[in-house]
């Protein structure tokens, strides 16, 4: 077998040569912190003191043993992190360097009782309005409840005004005022918004409650239903030339990745079951490409479904593919193999290549993907100049190549496991796995909503043996989410107990989404887009059993939200085991498109979660005015705090914090892509609570006594300052039951260094963008 051995110069370029995407970003203030919301828990202030000063303080309501403060704002100074001086019980920091108009954006993490917490972000104008007063939060949380709710709103500003509406409208400094518990006896959304003289309002929050002894029926929609002017559906008896002209012409819309790849375009291109010859589609950015059949091989394409480095400013390199997906084909290439060519959010689902597969471009350049999974290739997959690339339940008629980290996972056909040489990680089955529900057409002409079976220690395809297990709903169950859509009639669609079924678009959302029926499905074609306003979270799952998102982006105001997507609130206990939520093509993104901002992009705090296939970016480039240390900032791209949760394909990047943060027991990882910020400005403002060099790429909480992954990947890029370093890109607890396996660090054109791999284990990064590797720790 011929290997060819690249040596990457750099996954994505340098920016504004061959620019970077990066992960979404999410912010923790410290390992293993709650976060705090209770009012009663402390008080806080920022007060200016003279021209260039301003003192914040922080008054706990039980003595803590420290309080730290984190802000940013200080013109030509990097986030601080520092310990508050303790005044007889109220802890104190004074800032330096202001001038009328700077704005601080300051939280803190304190101790309580021995466990430590995080509070919200607040924020500070220098010679103006003060603070920004915390969001409204709700207990009982928004869900489903077989009887009236008492709910009482509170939010962690002292001396604020609360006014709410019932109705799903935006609150304002006119509406009701909060004066005591409320009760909800009927299905609805109850908005708030916190008021406070002197500080900036908070952003609105919003909790949708279904109240009823059985669930919300969902009113009868289409079977045959109208997706909207973005989705193309093909007929195997419509001519291959008008097929052909209305591919070509959605592929030079999406085509260019200096003018396209941050568009608000989007395209679902959808084949009706039959065969389908000469037929070429190139696939651009945002767009979906998919067979209508129950089973791959209900759509056969004698041609290409392709991906390569298209345009003449990509330099024959495939590290900016991202953004597009292939599911539910069969394809015979006309040249004996597909080409596959992508980076990040471009899942290869449930797909039948007869013949091979090349996950390189024909340029043989550098690429930075990838995912496949519940696939059939019959010939060779060749990866060649693949940085790294995840395979889950799939069957291979063989492999070739492996640049930094190959893993598999339940994969016929897969290499052995001989990392680092060849860099190729292989475990025989996947332990749960359960695939994307998907969209079909019956044999009556009516669409139906297919939703696989649980898998347990899976290997191969879910429909090798003829069809894959499962159970279907019919489209009369589905919310259509086209343009005009808000948030407002999305939740009422959910309140009343349908699915939804989101068509490609870009949704603004002045509310949160608010998903509480267990077994709901939230399924998306086309890269629908989900973009928060006014500070709000995006969407809140319930700790319900059995809920499915698939096929969604996530992108992030303007405003900063405290999470783009949570699963389960705090302290969610429920066994979810027998029928768990599953996130599964779910994508984050904070910068490039808007000068987004989210403190995490995504927590997880049910039980027994999967994440099947995310990637959560932090933007290193994109439209002008868009990205920058202090412009898209962001956190933590992930918080997992529920026991026994599974993530099979993690790529997480450019978070100004640590990347992942895991405090749940039991948790498991199979493939883990990270690239740390490339835009970090100093070392001095860029230091973790214990005081070391960064924030680790992937941190286990340090009570957690159980933990476990395999295929990880961390990569430095310090462009904008190379003396910069991180310490270490693993940092976990010194514990038997938490394991690693194979894990990489690269430092990619030898900018700055990471001195370990995990913990005080592993070498330094060498020059050359030449892997440090390591097989197990302990």
């Amino acid at each position: 077998m011929n290997r060819i051995l690249v040596q990457p110069e750099r996954r994505k370029g340098v920016r504004g040569t061959l620019a970077l995407a990066l992960s979404a970003l999410l912010i923790t203030a410290g390992p293993g912190g709650a976060t705090a919301s209770a009012a009663e828990d402390y008080s806080q202030s920022a007060a200016s003191l003279n021209a260039t000063q301003a003192q914040i303080s922080f008054t706990p309501a039980t003595p803590a043993r420290y309080v730290d403060i984190h802000y940013t704002g200080v013109p030509g100074v990097g986030q601080q992190n520092v310990r508050m001086t303790d005044n007889g019980g109220t802890w104190r920091h004074t800032v330096g360097s202001l001038s009328a108009g700077t704005v601080l954006d300051y939280w803190f993490t304190y101790e309580k009782n021995g466990p430590q917490y995080d509070t919200p972000h607040f924020g500070y104008t220098h010679g103006g309005s003060g603070t920004t007063v915390a969001a409204p939060t709700f207990d009982p949380p928004g869900g489903s409840y077989p009887s009236a709710r008492t709910v009482t709103l509170s939010t962690a500003t002292a001396g604020a005004t609360i006014r709410y509406t019932v109705d799903g409208s935006t609150p304002t400094a006119s509406s009701t005022v909060y004066s005591g518990p409320i009760t909800v006896s009927a299905s609805s959304t109850v908005s708030a918004i916190a008021l406070k003289s002197g500080s900036a309002n908070s952003p609105v929050a919003s909790a949708s409650y279904t109240i009823g002894s059985t669930q919300a029926t969902c009113p009868v929609q289409s079977e045959v239903p109208d997706f909207g002017p973005n989705v193309r559906i093909f007929d195997p008896g419509m001519s291959a030339q008008s097929i052909q002209t209305r591919l070509d012409a959605d592929f030079n819309a999406q085509k260019d990745t200096l003018t396209t790849q941050f568009t608000e375009r989007r395209y679902a291109h959808l084949f009706k079951p039959g065969v389908y010859s000469g037929i070429h589609d190139d696939v651009g950015y945002y767009t979906s490409v998919a067979g209508l059949g129950q089973n791959p091989g209900d759509v056969v394409i004698n041609g290409d479904v392709t991906v390569d480095a298209f345009n003449e400013s990509d330099k024959g390199v495939a590290l900016q593919n991202f953004w597009r997906s292939a599911e539910n084909l069969a394809v015979v290439p006309s040249s004996g193999a597909t080409r596959w060519a992508v980076a990040q959010a471009a899942p290869f689902r449930r797909m039948d290549i007869r013949g091979g597969l090349n996950l390189f471009p024909a340029s043989y350049g550098f690429a930075s993907g990838g995912y496949t999974a519940d696939t059939k290739v019959s010939g060779k997959t060749a990866s060649i100049s693949q940085q790294q690339w995840y395979t889950r339940d799939s069957s291979y008629g063989s492999w070739e190549g492996g640049v930094w980290n190959m893993v598999f996972s339940g994969t016929n056909g897969a290499p052995a496991n001989t990392f680092p040489n060849p860099p190729e990680t292989t475990l025989g089955t996947t332990p749960v796995s359960r695939d994307v529900p998907y969209l079909y057409l019956d044999g009556s002409g009516k669409y139906r909503v297919f939703l696989p079976s649980l898998r347990t220690n899976a290997s191969g395809p879910s429909w090798a043996n003829g069809g894959t297990p499962g159970s279907s709903l019919p489209m009369s169950r589905f919310y259509v989410v086209k343009a005009g859509d808000t948030a407002s009639s999305i939740n009422n669609a959910l309140s009343q107990g349908c699915n939804l079924f989101f068509t490609p678009g870009v949704y603004h959302l002045n509310q949160t989404l608010n998903v509480s029926k267990a077994g709901t499905v939230v399924l998306g074609i086309g890269y629908p887009t989900l973009v928060p306003d006014n500070g709000v979270d995006a969407m809140r799952v319930a700790d319900v059993d059995g809920v499915r998102l698939k096929g969604l982006l996530f992108d992030a105001g303007t405003t900063n939200s405290q999470s783009l997507l949570t699963v389960g609130p705090a302290g969610s206990t429920a066994n979810h085991s027998a029928d768990p939520t599953t996130l599964q093509d779910v994508f984050f993104r904070i910068g490039g498109q808007l000068a987004g901002k989210a403190t995490n992009s995504l927590i997880v705090n049910s039980r027994d979660t999967i994440i099947d296939h995310i990637w959560a970016w932090r933007a290193d480039h994109g439209n002008a005015g868009t990205y920058g240390w202090r412009v898209n900032t962001g956190d933590t791209g992930l918080v997992v705090n529920g026991d026994n949760v599974l993530a099979t394909g993690l790529f997480v990047e450019h978070y100004q914090k640590y990347q992942v943060i895991w405090n749940g027991q039991n948790g498991r990882t199979i493939f883990f892509q990270n690239e740390i910020p490339y835009d970090v400005p100093d070392q001095a403002g860029w230091k973790s609570p214990n005081g070391l060099n960064g924030y680790a790429a992937y941190k286990v909480g340090d009570n957690v006594t159980t933990h476990e992954a395999w295929g990880l990947g961390s990569y430095c890029f310090f462009n904008d300052n190379p003396s910069v370093n991180l310490y270490h890109a693993f940092e976990v607890p010194n514990r038997s039951g938490v394991r690693f396996h194979n894990m990489v660090t690269v430092s990619l054109n030898y900018k700055g260094t990471i001195t370990h791999v995990i913990n005080d284990a592993g070498a330094v990064t060498p020059p050359g963008t030449a892997p440090s590797n390591l097989v197990g720790y302990p």
